[in-house]
């Protein structure tokens, strides 16, 4: 079963455009560039890069990163500030 996000942009082609076009230049921003290169780095020592095991490597809050699973991680909207401004949450930074 497709979440609520999903069936959106599903019938929603326009926006589904927008937001693609958005993440496209928010993931091209260095910080971002470097976070993932980070966790690159991290699961390939750890042997587990391109593994298939459904896990990924994710950043907290408190600075760590720790082992997750890929849709835990994906999925996560306290660990994103993109997330929480895209809501009108607080900002936690």
């Amino acid at each position: 079963m497709a979440g609520r996000t999903s069936e959106y942009y599903k019938k929603n082609p326009e926006a589904r455009a927008k937001r693609l076009e958005y993440q496209a230049e928010y993931n091209k921003k260095p910080e971002q560039l470097r976070k993932r290169m980070e966790l690159n780095r991290i699961n390939r020592e750890r042997g587990q890069y391109a593994d298939k095991d459904g896990k990924d490597m994710s950043h907290k809050k408190n600075g760590r990163v720790v082992e997750e699973s890929a849709s835990k991680n994906r999925g996560s909207k306290s660990n994103s500030a993109g997330d929480r401004r895209a809501r009108g949450g607080k900002k936690n930074n």
